[in-house]
């Protein structure tokens, strides 16, 4: 069995030289619960698009999370790379009265493992509700911050759906 892996993509459980992969929330409760994920190291990006295209990724399957207030309340919203939210459809389709972005000092707190703004999908894992856009759910794997600006998660988009058991609506438009 070959077990050499290219410079950028490593199996979890595997350590490549000059490869350290941080022990996060995230990992473990992948591991804990059998799910089958890759990691990829990327130039150090920050916006969704540029972390697509840094790690070569399309940007329809790169979930960026983005966190807004909805009536006051902090929540997480994931959509693909390639679209943006569209705050009256969300504000609709959640039956509120208020849908506002969220400044990092609301939610930095929240997320102590995470870079800021490199926050995984998973509201679940910090107690946070989880809405997803309903176009993520057409691809069959996603990939998605790994607590760093610098690594992603890639994995099925149906085990994710089971583990953070996501509201999907329809809340995001493409970008122009």
């Amino acid at each position: 069995i070959d077990l050499s892996f290219g410079p950028e993509v490593v199996p979890h459980g595997f350590r490549q030289e000059g490869y350290a992969m941080p022990l996060t929330k995230l990992k473990e409760y992948l591991d804990e619960n059998g799910v089958w994920y890759e990691c990829i190291k990327h130039d150090k990006a920050f916006t969704a698009p540029e972390v697509a295209a840094s790690a070569h990724i399309p940007g329809r399957e790169v979930a960026k999370t983005v966190i807004v207030k909805i009536d006051g309340r902090i929540v997480m919203t994931v959509l693909p790379a390639s679209e943006q939210i569209d705050f009256e459809l969300l504000q609709e389709e959640t039956g509120s009265l208020d849908v506002e972005l969220a400044r990092e000092e609301d939610f930095r707190g929240i997320f102590p493992d995470c870079e800021t703004g490199a926050m995984p999908p998973f509201g679940n894992l910090y107690g946070v509700d989880v809405y997803v856009a309903d176009s993520l759910t057409l691809d069959k794997l996603i990939a998605f911050n790994a607590c760093s600006h610098t690594e992603l998660v890639r994995m099925a988009f149906a085990d994710f759906e089971r583990l953070a058991q996501p509201e999907i609506l329809r809340m995001s438009v493409q970008l122009s």
